[in-house]
């Protein structure tokens, strides 16, 4: 297991498949594994690099100030290490954040963009959700708050065709999660993300991915960015919620290959 030592971490990250180089940015929960239904098409044609982000999954965090602006700057510096001087960056949700900043601030890093299930800045809906997110949290605790998560990632009908399923995935979460602490902050960090007034300034080719159905960042959000940055494709999945590339991966990878 591959890693990188940072300023107040260690990174852990993993490589797979050969190709052109593409960044996996996982959303809130942080976890490389987000994306692990996904690697073995994408292995076929990409070197696909995944991480978890500073304070989640595998990772050392001495990290204290949760900003997307430092998970991007993780993203650069892991980049640098590996040698990679440009890539793809697909970002889901907070990974979205990171893209835009990158696609802001360093947009030479980047070949191709793809915000899935992203947002541009304070929404009044993305607000409410995150914030009674925020307060399942603090006033119930870690495994109150995974119970209800999949009423925000999910699609209804997902949820109830395997019962089962649904079971090993909470489980999952709770044993994964980082501290209720470190989640909090990652809420407060969303809530403070506001990159509204430089969308424009994206100019490397973006696509914008939203399900339909997606209830956490509604597909109002995805329209404006998509609005917002000159030349920007919107694709939208009828089905698949927040998780879309998990509940309807073979409509995710067509619209994902048919970009890149």
């Amino acid at each position: 297991m591959p890693t990188l030592d940072r300023p107040d971490g260690t990174l852990v990250y993993d490589v797979t498949g050969s190709g052109p180089p593409l960044f996996l940015v996982t959303g809130l929960g942080g976890s490389r594994g987000y994306w692990s239904n996904l690697l073995p098409q994408l292995a076929e044609k990409f070197t696909v690099v995944t991480h978890d982000h500073m304070g989640t999954g595998e990772t050392r965090s001495r990290r204290t100030t949760h900003r997307v602006e430092a998970l991007a700057a993780d993203v650069t510096a892991l980049m640098d290490d590996l040698g990679i001087a440009k890539t793809h960056l697909v970002g889901h949700s907070t990974g979205a954040a990171v893209g835009q900043i990158m696609g802001q601030d360093c947009p030479e890093r980047l070949d191709k963009l793809v915000l899935y299930a992203g947002w541009a800045g304070p929404d009044p809906f993305f607000d409410l959700c995150f914030v009674t997110r925020k307060i399942l949290l603090t006033s119930s605790g870690i495994e109150a708050y995974h119970q209800g998560s999949p009423l925000f990632l999910y699609p209804p009908r997902w949820i109830s065709e395997d019962g089962d399923r649904l079971k090993r995935l909470i489980a999952m979460f709770i044993a994964t999660s980082p501290p209720a602490a470190v989640m909090a902050a990652r809420v407060d960090m969303l809530l403070a993300f506001d990159r509204r007034a430089r969308m424009g300034e994206i100019a490397v080719p973006t696509l914008v991915l939203c399900a339909e159905d997606d209830f956490l960042t509604p597909m109002h959000c995805s329209e404006e960015l998509a609005a917002g940055i000159a030349g920007a494709r919107l694709a939208r999945l009828t089905y698949g919620g927040h998780a879309a590339s998990q509940t309807n991966a073979a409509d995710f990878l067509a619209a994902l290959n048919s970009f890149l």
